[in-house]
């Protein structure tokens, strides 16, 4: 008998194929998985996308948000114009700090919640809109992850994330430095399949976006040593990422999708 693995399984065992191998780990001289929160940041006017007009449509004026995986608050900054408070869901203390005071810059009030979605959902408020922008990638279990979106909505969910998985850019570097061929699998296409098997009624918009690194503050020095430290390299391998970075050249755009459903 043949057993059909469903969507939620096939994407998390895809998520699963994304693990750094053992042996490259243990070898790693820093910890890779690094997020530093000045590349989350809201720096000058955040550029307007399909997902934030996707969000606005569904704002009443003065309207409240709900931002999951806040980082530093681009997704509710583009909706100051409309919204009357927004609250910030993150694991990170540094990254809410970040959210909250950029929410007070913009003089839109806020308020902060320090938790893991779906777990810590309780703490988080009914809002008319719900946003979650670059998340998804990070949740084995997507089912109770948008159904918990879902239960926090009054009108409408708002999601973005990259067409293919967010480290497919540095699939080149790993196959460079370590002769690792990395994978292709989840995408965006498979996010929207697993949100229809578990009865949610959601879009997908697909369009192109900046690339991420247009928008960050790095300079491309602090970029060749994040991503030395991601792949796992020694200190003294940095200038050979930066000069790979260098010969690579700028990215010209990033195709981006926007997962959205009315509740």
């Amino acid at each position: 008998m043949t057993t059909h693995s469903t969507a939620a399984q096939r994407w998390r065992d895809d998520l699963a194929s994304w693990a750094i191998p053992p042996e490259i780990l243990a070898a790693a001289p820093e910890d890779p998985w690094i997020h530093p929160v000045e590349m989350f940041a809201v720096v000058g006017d955040v550029p307007d996308s399909p997902s934030h007009a996707m969000a606005r449509e569904a704002l009443p004026e003065g309207g409240s948000v709900l931002d999951v995986g806040c980082g530093g608050g681009r997704a509710s900054a583009a909706l100051v114009a409309r919204a009357g408070r927004t609250t910030g869901v993150d694991s990170s203390e540094r990254m809410l700090a970040s959210f909250a005071e950029a929410m007070s810059a913009l003089g839109l009030a806020h308020d902060e919640v320090l938790g893991r979605w779906p777990d810590d959902e309780a703490g988080a408020p009914v809002a008319d809109v719900v946003v979650c922008h670059h998340v998804v990638y990070n949740v084995p279990d997507l089912p109770a992850f948008l159904r918990a979106l879902s239960a926090h909505a009054r009108r409408r969910v708002v999601c973005e994330l990259p067409l293919l998985h967010p480290l497919s850019h540095m699939s080149p570097l790993w196959a460079r430095f370590w002769d690792l061929e990395r994978p292709t699998a989840p995408t965006a296409d498979d996010c929207l399949a697993v949100a229809l098997e578990s009865g949610i009624p959601a879009q997908l918009d697909v369009w192109d976006d900046e690339p991420f690194e247009a928008r960050s503050p790095l300079t491309l020095e602090q970029r060749a040593h994040h991503l030395r430290v991601r792949l796992c390299l020694p200190a003294e391998r940095e200038p050979e990422v930066l000069a790979a970075l260098v010969e690579q050249g700028p990215a010209r755009h990033r195709r981006t999708a926007t997962l959205w459903w009315d509740v």
